[in-house]
């Protein structure tokens, strides 16, 4: 049983607050999934050596950024693999990042890299909204971890764990996580520090995949996170705000 407890929407930003709110509304009716997933770890392993390993995010909009992109989702994300992305995350949350579970399934079949579903997923049934590679569970979030990750394998999906402090980490591998990504934003308050990562890393399994997740802007933080022991790194922003393909080459060169 997980001794983790999902946190009070007090604890968070008034806009975080808002869509985990959103998130424990949200229904979802249609057939379970079953889904034969791109291995993300080998995907990442696989581009290490010739260039830095990302994981690029299409994301129309967010609450932590100005405006909102209305090209094609498709499209850029077509852009973002021509620019070296080894792989790619897709909001699929609608009311708050402006994302869908169709936009996923378009960018899944237009692409041949891993897809990542980035969601607030809190229930069982909320797996079953789209086919995608790995999806999001937010350790933050969720009240029984090991349970709702148990339920993401058993449909066929990898799962990226997503954690911020020492206790959240500690429910991630206890769970038995084999993805873990480290936010380096705090959700209380949305503040940004990558030593969050660089604090955290260490006490991170050898054998788990792990991602560095948010405030990485430039070719030098994604250096400095690959340092500190990222196999991955999940940039949203930088990549697009801007021409995306130019913004992706530019932070997966290696330096």
């Amino acid at each position: 049983m997980d001794d983790g407890t999902a946190v009070e929407s007090s604890d968070l930003a008034p806009a975080v607050a808002s869509i985990l709110a959103d998130a424990r509304e949200r229904s979802v009716s249609g057939e379970r999934v079953s889904v034969r997933p791109r291995s993300l770890p080998d995907r990442l392993d696989a581009v290490g050596n010739d260039r830095v390993p990302v994981i690029a995010e299409v994301k129309p909009t967010s609450p932590t950024t100005d405006g909102t992109r209305t090209d094609d989702p498709v499209a850029l994300a077509q852009r973002m693999v021509s620019g070296g992305a080894a792989a790619l995350s897709v909001l699929t949350e609608p009311d708050h990042f402006g994302g869908s579970t169709e936009t996923l399934a378009r960018i899944r079949s237009a692409v041949d890299v891993p897809v990542l579903r980035k969601d607030f997923i809190v229930r069982e049934a909320q797996l079953d909204a789209v086919e995608a590679d790995v999806v999001l569970l937010i350790a933050r979030f969720v009240d029984n971890l090991p349970k709702l990750l148990a339920a993401a394998r058993d449909r066929g999906f990898q799962v990226l764990v997503e954690v911020h402090t020492e206790s959240e980490l500690d429910r991630a591998i206890d769970a038995g996580a084999r993805i873990i990504g480290i936010n380096n934003r705090d959700l209380a308050r949305l503040e940004v520090a990558l030593e969050t990562f660089e604090r955290l890393s260490p006490s991170v399994p050898d054998s788990v995949t792990l991602i560095a997740e948010s405030g990485i802007t430039t070719p030098a933080d994604a250096a400095r996170m690959r340092r500190a022991g990222a196999d991955g790194l999940l940039i949203g922003s930088a990549i697009m705000d801007g021409d995306v393909e130019t913004n992706t080459q530019r932070l997966t060169t290696r330096a």
